[in-house]
């Protein structure tokens, strides 16, 4: 049994909702991070052009009007060959991860050697729609009622039937979060994904996407994460009001991850196609893990993950030096933090997605590529990757930098 090792890991910048990215679908944002790796290690891209790459397997939630396989759109459009294989994945927020451990599974199996893996979303262009073919909602006359394909399919539950934010409201409030350690918490992830900006920590991970790639001829281009917003504190988030529970509810859109979107991708390989193609990998993926819990506990997912997949690959907690957690929302991060007895000073220690964004199908890559990246300028050993994902699921991934 082979251990699947990561050759490179690659993100776009990730943008603001109507942003820099914001007329760029997704496939071409994938593409873009696709092309990133083939850039910075040209052994991947020979490996392309002689059919070596047995599969690319993207994430992508909002698929509505993206047309077919948005995947295959992705590898194609960044130099992949005709006969290229490539598949299009749904988990939700875990998606990019889902698409990694895919990949993890078949090398390990070997059923493969060589694979991409990774996720895109461009959440500003969502489409909306309208359910015409269901018959009893079909109008005869009059006007029609039409859905936000991001709300309805990436940010609604399903089972519940309500918002996100209204799920993170629930955990705040059985778990006791309080409003103010929101607020702290988000102020920090806006705090050092500034910091980890002005010092260029994200420079070896990050694909800047030029002005004539934003498919706008007025765009200067996009190089650095948009969302962040460095004069953030607790005190001025602490003026926003509750979003989804006015009287009682504590999450704002200051303690909520960004509507956004961007592209993350990691070639993942046998050992011994690292080695014929010549690339010393990054990182080694010791494990990985899915958990599940009610629908109406999502937000507790990620807590029961990042023990198990730790297991799993046979450590401990404290063998662990860095976690990318992602943050849907900051109650979540803090109950996962708290439940899983996990330092806060090795959690994001460049910042989450409450500063960064949080493109849903690409976010499970672009923590994985944060994290492996991290790893390697902190000179850290094993870190976690974990994300919680609508319908009550999480994944995590344990890696090892090389």
């Amino acid at each position: 049994m082979s251990t699947p090792v990561i050759l490179a890991a690659k993100r776009t910048p990730i943008g603001r909702f109507f942003g820099g990215l914001s007329k760029v679908p997704s496939p071409l944002l994938g593409s873009y991070a696709i092309a990133g790796l083939f850039a910075e290690q040209p052994a991947l891209k020979a490996a392309a052009e002689s059919g070596k790459i047995d599969d690319v397997i993207m994430g992508c939630v909002l698929q509505a009007g993206l047309g077919q396989n948005p995947a295959r759109q992705a590898a194609l459009k960044a130099g992949c060959p005709e006969t290229q294989s490539a598949v299009t994945i749904n988990k939700v927020c875990g998606s990019g991860l889902q698409a990694v451990m895919q990949a993890a599974a078949a090398i390990k199996g070997g059923d493969a050697s060589l694979a991409i893996a990774g996720g895109f979303e461009s959440m500003t262009m969502a489409p909306y729609f309208a359910k015409i073919r269901d018959g009893a909602g079909a109008p005869k006359f009059g006007p029609m009622t039409f859905e936000d394909h991001m709300q309805f399919d990436g940010l609604r539950c399903a089972f519940e039937c309500w918002a996100m934010g209204n799920a993170a409201d629930y955990i705040a409030k059985k778990h006791e979060i309080s409003r103010a350690e929101q607020d702290r918490f988000s102020a920090r992830s806006h705090q050092l994904a500034a910091d980890a900006t002005s010092k260029g920590y994200f420079k070896s991970e990050l694909v800047a996407v030029t002005g004539e790639q934003c498919l706008d001829r007025k765009s200067p281009g996009v190089s650095a994460d948009e969302g962040i917003r460095a004069e953030s504190t607790a005190d001025s988030l602490a003026k926003l009001r509750p979003v989804f529970d006015a009287k009682e509810g504590t999450v704002t859109a200051g303690n909520a991850s960004q509507i956004s979107d961007g592209g993350a991708a990691l070639a993942v390989a046998s050992m011994k196609m690292a080695e014929e193609l010549g690339i010393k990998p990054i990182a080694k993926i010791l494990a990985y893990h899915t958990s599940g819990v009610s629908p109406k506990d999502i937000f507790r997912a990620p807590a029961l993950a990042v023990p198990a997949v730790i297991a799993k690959a046979g450590l401990k907690l404290g063998d662990i030096d860095l976690f990318e957690v992602n943050e849907a929302f900051a109650a979540q991060a803090l109950q996962n933090i708290k439940e899983g007895g996990i330092p806060e000073a090795k959690v994001n220690i460049c910042g989450g997605a409450i500063a960064l964004g949080h493109p849903i199908g690409c976010s499970g890559a672009r923590v994985l590529t944060t994290l492996v990246h991290q790893l390697k300028r902190t000179g850290g050993k094993r870190g976690v990757a974990a994300l919680c994902l609508g319908g009550g699921n999480a994944v995590a991934m344990v890696v090892e930098a090389c």
